[in-house]
């Protein structure tokens, strides 16, 4: 073992036996001896740090995702989301994270912003080998609920306190309209999705209570987006494919460390497992890259929509 790593882990003993979580002794150890300073994880795990190409970007990605997270809190501050309250958009929702006690890294699952990959990943922290994730039939998010039990809220605040947590984001309408297609234009036959779609055209689509259900027995995008805003003026909880990410993991509420992008999603991942310290462990994942939704198709799909109902989507995903 090298002197510096033998200092480095003398450091990181004695910021332990102060009581420092992984979180605190990581950022202790890089403002003594810079990005280069080895983790709590990287120490225990593993005995050669993997040199990444994307090093000699680390301080661009960093600041990249810094003004990330200060856009995010003056956004909640100028809309009011970072005052508690008993309204979904005030109170903590802990339902959808996911936490890597083992490897302290915390999750919020969003749908539809790469949460395949990451549940993937997940899964690989878990215990299960990629064999087994390739070969079984179970759904993923079953599997890692097997060994990542829902949190509460107060659970959920000591393990920020001692872990990495983190969020992927898309453009809400980018996302939507993801979820649509997804879920609703290419439902599996008799899947509750499926049955969804029949009750939207049903009420939505002239003249199908006569049985006339028109050249298309799938909604379209028009048809759907009336269904979803009659589901926000009624009140009803929305389906987890679209609904908003203010109320599924609550941003406003938790202080993230990293806020990933889809749009910059492969630097993201890697700066984000470079900090977990989890080279080797696992790597950036993009299961669905191939299935994103281009500007064409957002075009086509959206100018079924009125300018009215644009501005309800945006009120609604603001």
């Amino acid at each position: 073992m090298s002197e510096t790593k033998v200092e480095h882990r003398s450091v990181i003993k004695i910021l332990t036996k102060e009581g420092n979580g992984p979180k605190a002794i990581h950022e202790g150890m890089v403002a003594v001896y810079g990005e280069d300073a080895q983790s709590y994880f990287q120490l225990g795990h593993t005995d050669k740090v993997a040199q990444s190409k994307m090093s000699k970007n680390l301080t661009a990605i960093a600041n990249r995702l810094d003004k990330r997270k200060q856009f995010l809190k003056r956004a909640c501050k100028n809309l009011g989301l970072d005052i508690p309250g008993n309204d979904t958009l005030h109170k903590p929702n802990p339902w959808e994270f996911l936490v890597s006690q083992k490897y302290h890294l915390i999750w919020c699952n969003v749908f539809k912003a790469a949460s395949s990959s990451w549940m993937y990943n997940f899964n690989i922290l878990a215990g299960y080998s990629p064999d087994f994730l390739r070969k079984t039939k179970q759904v993923p998010l079953t599997l890692a609920r097997q060994k990542y039990p829902r949190q509460t809220v107060e659970s959920l605040k000591k393990a920020f306190n001692e872990s990495l947590a983190f969020l992927i984001v898309r453009h809400p309408l980018e996302r939507l309209l993801s979820g649509y297609k997804d879920k609703i234009e290419h439902a599996l036959p008799h899947s509750l999705h499926k049955k969804l779609g029949n009750q939207i055209i049903m009420k939505y689509r002239p003249n199908a209570k006569n049985g006339n259900f028109g050249k298309s027995k799938v909604p379209t995008f028009a048809e759907f987006i009336l269904y979803l805003l009659d589901c926000v003026k009624n009140g009803e909880v929305l389906d987890m494919h679209w609904t908003p990410i203010t109320e599924f993991c609550t941003p406003c509420m938790y202080d993230f460390d990293i806020i990933a992008h889809t749009e910059t999603l492969q630097e993201d991942q890697e700066f984000l497992i470079y900090k977990a310290g989890l080279q080797g462990v696992i790597k950036p994942e993009w299961k669905n890259s191939g299935k994103g939704i281009t500007a064409q198709q957002i075009e086509q799909y959206y100018s079924q929509l009125t300018r009215a109902q644009i501005l309800q989507l945006y009120h609604i995903y603001r």
